[in-house]
This record gives C-alpha cells, sequence and structure tokens, in this order.
C-alpha cells in the first residue's frame, strides 16, 4: 500500500513542505485537497461574443504585440479572431515572450475576461501557441483548479492528482468508507471512490451547471461526510468537557426571590422559561453548556444576573465576559444597578485597568470575589480565580472556541469546572447552529418586553440629508431624543473619531437649540461614561456615536437612529444598532442614510432590513449573503471553512446530519476520529482542549 507523500513521482523535501503548508502529509490527503472551481476549454468562444466577468476560452490570431513602459512595464498582445478584438495584459513576463507573440500567430487563451481603457482585457491569461493540427484539439472535460500556494502550479496539481487516483483506482491506495451502510431515509450515496474521481477529473459530457454550483451527487456525497465531521468535533468537544464534575448548585430561594423582587419590571413567561432551564443545568454535578440567544432588548442580562446569583448563593463565584469596553461596563452597571443593594459589589478588570488597581483586582478575583466582570482580560495570564463555578460569555460569536474555554481552566479547583452560558443577540440561523454549535443546550427568549413596538425603518439616500436634519430637529423638540451613527468599515480608531467629530461639528451648526454630544471609541472610558449618563438623563437630545454604542447602551427614551452610511455595514451589526431604539413604549423610527452609487447586496441587505424586524430571518439572510466564517466570527480561526459543503445551499443535508452523527457516536466512535482527521485534521486540536 502507498501512503507517503515521497512515494510520488516529482516529489521532493521543497515540494513536501509546500503540500505540508496546505495540510497535506499523505497520498490520501491529496485526493481531499478538492478543485475550488473548474475551467471550461471544451470550445471556443467568439470574442465578439464576450462580457466583462466571462471566465472563457477563446482564440485568435495576433495583431500587434509591444512592450508599454510607464510606472511599471507591461506586455500588451493584440488578438483578433474576425468577430472582436482583445487585448492580453502579462505585468510579469520575460523578454523571449514578446517574440512568441509575432504578428500572425496564432494563440489560444482561457482566462477572465475584464472592461478596459481601450475594450476588453485578459490579464495573465494561460495561454498556448496553435502551430499544428494536433494543437487545434479542445479538451473533451472540464479542467479542475485548485487552492494552491506560491510556486505551486496548476500542472504539478494535476500531475500529482493524477497519480492519487491511478493508485486509488488500482488498489494500491487505502481509501475507507466512513459512512455507514445504511443511512435510513432517503439517502443513496455514491461510493467515495467514484465521488473522488468524478470531483478531481468530471468526465466528458459532465453535468456542468451542477458542478459550478457544486450540486452534483458527487459533491454532495462528500458535503454530507464533511458536515457530519464538523457536528461529530463539536459534539466531542461538548462531551469532552461534560465528563469533567461541576458543582452542584442548589437553589437560594431568599436570595433569587428578593433579587427579582427588586426588579423594576416583570419577567417575561420567556425569560422565566429560559432561568428555569438554566438554573435545572446549575443544579447539576456536570458543567452546562447552553447557548442563550435572544433578540437585542430582549433581556438577557437580566437571566445572565439570575444564573450568577445562584453561583453566588452556593460559594462560587461567577464571571461574565464580553467583547468590547463598551458592552463590558454596560453590564458592570445594570449588575451594580441590581446587586449592590444585596451587598455584591462586582470586580471590574478590562485590558485598561493598570497598576495599583489591577493588582487589587487580580488578588480580590484570586481570594474568591463572588462576581467578576470584564472583556477578554480574563483571560490573560495572571489571572486566577479562588473558587470559579459560572462564566457567563455575551457576543460569543466575537471569541474563538478556543478562547471561551481557556477562561474554563481558570477554575479554581483542578477536581471542578466552571458551567457555562453563552449569549448572543445576534440570533444563529438553525442550519448554522445545528453544525457550529452541535452538542449544546439552546434556549431562546422568544418574546420583546410588554409595550415595545417595531422599529419603523425606511432607507434615504444622502442626497437628501437635509430632510433628515430637518426631522431629527423636529423629533428633538418633541422632547424625543435621537442616535446619529457614523460608521467607517475598516478605518483606524482615530479616523472613524475624525469623522464623528466633523458631523457632530456640522449637526451642531444646522440644529440650533438641540444638545449635540459625541462619543467615540478613543474617548476615556470616563470621559464616555459621562458623555452616556448626560444622554440617559435627558441632558444631551442628539448623541452623534461610533459603532462603539452596537451593543449595551440601553436608552428608553432614544427613539430616533440614523445610520450614515449603512450600505456599508452587515445585516447583524444594522440590526444591532437597531436595536438600540425602541427599548420604550413609544414608537420608534431608524433612518438607513445610503450613499449612491450603490451595489446590489447593499440594496438587498437594506431592503431587509426595512421588512422585517424578526432577528431570526435577518440572521438567514447574513448567513446566505456572508457565509458562516463572517456570521460566527471564525473567519480568522481556521473554523467552519468548508472545502465542498455549504450551509445556505445544503439545508436538506444538514437536517439527515443529527441522528447519523449520534448514531456514529455510539455505534462506531473509532470511525468519528477517522472522519474529522480527515476533514478538519491540525484544525480540530481545539476539541481535545
Amino acid at each position: 500500500m502507498v501512503s507517503e507523500l515521497r512515494d510520488l513521482h516529482g516529489i521532493g523535501p521543497r515540494l513536501e513542505s509546500s503540500l505540508n503548508q496546505l495540510g497535506i502529509h499523505g497520498v490520501q490527503d491529496l485526493l481531499f485537497h478538492l478543485p475550488f472551481r473548474y475551467e471550461d476549454r471544451t470550445r471556443i468562444y467568439p470574442i465578439g461574443s464576450l462580457y466583462p466577468g466571462a471566465r472563457v476560452q477563446i482564440e485568435g490570431e495576433v495583431e500587434h504585440s509591444a512592450i508599454v513602459r510607464g510606472r511599471r512595464a507591461m506586455l500588451v498582445v493584440v488578438i483578433f479572431d474576425g468577430t472582436g478584438r482583445i487585448n492580453l495584459r502579462f505585468f510579469h513576463f520575460r523578454a523571449a515572450q514578446k517574440q512568441q507573440f509575432s504578428k500572425g500567430t496564432r494563440v489560444r487563451c482561457y482566462g477572465e475576461v475584464r472592461a478596459g481603457f481601450r475594450g476588453l482585457d485578459m490579464v495573465h491569461p494561460s495561454y498556448k501557441r496553435i502551430l499544428n493540427e494536433r494543437d487545434e484539439a479542445v479538451s473533451d472535460r472540464l479542467t479542475p483548479v485548485y487552492p494552491s500556494v506560491e510556486g505551486l502550479g496548476q500542472a504539478s496539481w494535476i500531475r500529482l492528482t493524477d497519480q492519487a487516483l491511478a493508485l486509488m483506482k488500482n488498489g494500491s491506495l487505502e481509501l475507507e468508507e466512513l459512512l455507514p451502510t445504511d443511512l435510513g431515509g432517503n439517502l443513496r450515496v455514491t461510493s467515495l471512490a467514484k465521488a473522488l474521481a468524478y470531483i478531481h477529473r468530471p468526465p466528458a459530457g459532465a453535468d456542468v451547471a451542477a458542478l459550478v454550483e457544486r450540486r452534483h451527487p458527487a459533491q454532495q456525497r462528500l458535503a454530507l461526510e464533511e458536515l457530519l465531521s464538523h457536528n461529530l468535533s463539536m459534539q466531542q468537544l461538548h462531551q469532552r468537557q461534560r465528563k469533567f464534575r461541576a458543582p452542584a448548585m442548589k437553589l437560594e430561594p431568599d436570595l433569587e426571590s428578593e433579587f427579582v423582587g427588586r426588579l423594576p419590571f416583570i419577567l417575561t413567561v420567556a425569560q422565566q422559561r429560559v432561568i428555569e432551564e438554566i438554573q435545572a443545568d446549575l443544579a447539576r454535578a456536570h458543567p452546562m453548556q447552553r447557548l442563550l440567544q435572544g433578540d437585542v432588548g430582549s433581556g438577557k442580562t437580566v437571566v445572565a444576573a439570575m444564573a450568577a446569583l445562584r453561583a453566588v448563593g452556593n460559594g462560587f463565584q461567577a464571571a461574565i465576559m464580553a467583547p468590547t469596553e463598551l458592552l463590558a461596563e454596560q453590564h458592570l452597571r445594570s449588575f451594580r444597578e441590581w446587586l449592590d443593594p444585596m451587598g455584591i459589589d462586582p470586580v471590574w478588570l478590562s485590558s485598561k485597568v493598570t497598576g495599583k488597581k489591577r493588582q487589587l483586582a487580580l488578588d480580590a478575583i484570586e481570594a474568591g470575589a463572588p462576581l467578576v466582570i470584564g472583556t477578554h482580560a480574563l483571560m490573560q495570564e495572571g489571572v486566577q480565580f479562588g473558587r470559579l463555578g459560572l462564566v457567563v460569555v455575551d457576543e460569543q460569536h466575537r471569541f474563538g472556541v478556543h478562547q471561551r474555554l481557556a477562561l474554563l481552566d481558570k477554575a479554581g479547583t483542578e477536581s471542578l469546572h466552571a458551567h457555562q452560558l453563552i449569549m448572543t443577540a445576534t440570533p444563529i440561523p438553525r442550519t448554522l447552529a445545528m453544525t457550529a454549535y452541535a452538542g449544546l443546550e439552546t434556549s431562546v427568549i422568544d418574546e420583546l418586553p410588554p409595550g415595545r413596538k417595531p422599529v419603523k425603518t425606511v432607507a434615504i439616500s444622502n442626497e437628501r440629508r437635509a430632510e433628515v436634519i430637518s426631522r431629527v430637529a423636529a423629533a428633538c423638540a418633541a422632547g424625543k431624543q435621537a442616535y446619529w451613527v457614523c460608521t467607517l468599515i475598516e478605518e483606524s480608531d482615530a479616523v472613524q473619531a475624525q469623522a464623528a467629530e466633523d458631523v457632530a461639528r456640522e449637526l451642531q451648526a444646522g440644529l440650533s437649540g438641540v444638545q449635540v454630544s459625541l462619543v467615540h471609541g478613543r474617548m476615556k472610558p470616563a470621559e464616555k461614561q459621562q458623555v452616556m449618563d448626560a444622554f440617559k438623563s435627558g441632558a444631551i437630545q442628539l448623541l452623534v456615536a461610533t459603532t462603539v454604542i452596537e451593543v449595551g447602551v440601553d436608552v428608553p427614551n432614544a427613539s430616533l437612529m440614523i445610520i450614515e452610511n449603512s450600505e456599508r455595514l452587515g445585516l447583524a451589526q444594522l440590526h444591532q444598532l437597531r436595536g438600540r431604539v425602541g427599548r420604550g413604549d413609544q414608537q420608534a423610527s431608524c433612518v438607513l442614510l445610503y450613499s449612491r452609487p450603490i451595489g446590489t447586496l447593499a440594496k438587498e441587505r437594506l431592503n431587509i432590513l426595512r421588512e422585517t424586524s424578526d432577528g431570526f430571518r435577518i440572521a438567514e439572510k447574513d448567513l446566505e449573503l456572508r457565509g458562516p466564517g463572517e456570521v460566527l466570527g471564525t473567519r480568522q480561526t481556521g473554523m467552519l471553512q468548508f472545502r465542498v459543503a455549504d450551509l445556505t445551499r445544503d439545508q436538506q443535508l444538514l437536517e439527515t446530519i443529527p441522528p447519523v452523527a449520534d448514531r456514529l457516536l455510539s455505534e462506531n466512535p473509532q470511525q468519528v476520529d477517522k472522519l474529522i482527521r480527515r476533514w478538519i485534521g491540525d484544525t480540530s486540536r481545539f476539541a481535545a482542549v
């Protein structure tokens, strides 16, 4: 049996190192390094029929070629086929290449058509000269294109995968079937070997559209296996966690009923249901692992406070961790307001707490301070908890899985693990949760406090900015308060702050008699808090802010929000920002200001916001538009980067996976590890935490 890469022809130390960079360590790994697209070189398109964006094969005669010298030298070749002309542009070329394109030479090219200054262009197309009849034959099948690294061309991938496929076909390469032979239901899957052979080398007459859209049965066979492996890896992670012992926390009726009695509002039925689910988990002697979903304004924080009280009442510490300073500070204020009268004073820790204050906080945490609130600073080296019993992670999608597990490692006793409550105001589509959060218990707060009305949302061009400013003036004159949010994506804090300052000056000049103030990320926490307190008290009527107010700000009298450059933001962030208004019993409005021209996707996002305030519908659309890595914030962590599967397209497969996963875990645990290694490989290491 062949298994080592060095057993293949043409693989030396340098090439082996390049393959290792891509996670390819054996011959079998080559078969699971799949094409990410296909090139259709089975036909030649007339140049006159081309349009920008098309990826096509063309053939024509060289009319002219020249090296054009500007900021950088460029080889430009003009070819003509009787129906039209196109420019071939090469920024990286050898002097000898110009000789290949002598006038009258027949050339066949494949590449992407672009709109240029002087007609259509192809930049760095692959090409060959047609010198004899043998060169004229076109391919009879689609050409696969593989993900690669610098120095490893597509010809090398074809050569290597040809060898691996030949070994698979003659039986020299062992390829184990890891799916149950009887999957049940309506699933009829092809063999793994047939699926891989088809995907790597689609035969003549293959369904091009199905392959391009990844709907072909061969691709669906692999997508099923890949989705199953991700589900299993998450289930394994949570199963490992459940094997640990956790403190069984009994009911503290006096403490908990006192807390509920002091609240200035009545808990909703949904909040009460979720609190009961969490309390049942906390009473067990294995770690709670629960995901709490609730739309903006649904009241998740008070649910977290009830869970924290149970831990504190049983003599354990509760840690509340949030991804931003502003959200963590909001939690600090809420918990202080509710718990200070009961003699519970939270310890605060963020990266901005330094020097003597930091040491005092660290000492208090190690000594067993009952309630600790902070940012990711809680996970840093040097932070040690005395008796950590509960970890609450807010807006979990902004932390990696390994990060939230790192906080659990800080429990003060090796024999007990902390309970874990994960909260998010970004509803997670059910299809995504089935894979990304497989194995977690889920609770949903599916109602808003009584009296809340959906926020009316309109999209208005920036050309009508003066009208919008007049609307703000009218709202403030009527005793209402408003937000004006300045958004600059992927810009520095300094640039965002400057933009917000410019807008604040513009509005101060245009709104005489209106108290306008400003809050942005570069202000000191005390300054920000001072402004927010003044806004909450009504002393400020219009608050100009950057997206620092996305979460955690609660001002019931604020009933109007203007979001500038709204076309630049994602659906989830727009929904979060809109959730800052409509928190009282009056009708609230949100104006999405956009600048022309506006792209198709941006227009679609704004239309969804206008049509619905249902967080789950918005999340489903966000998943469809941006993909799972963006929605969960895992794009940079290596998780949920699928090779074949697509969570939006393959929803029907996702429905079938949980029973198959459960069956494998109970009947064939050895198959589970093999599946995870095959599809996730090294990135599954977080499952061992």
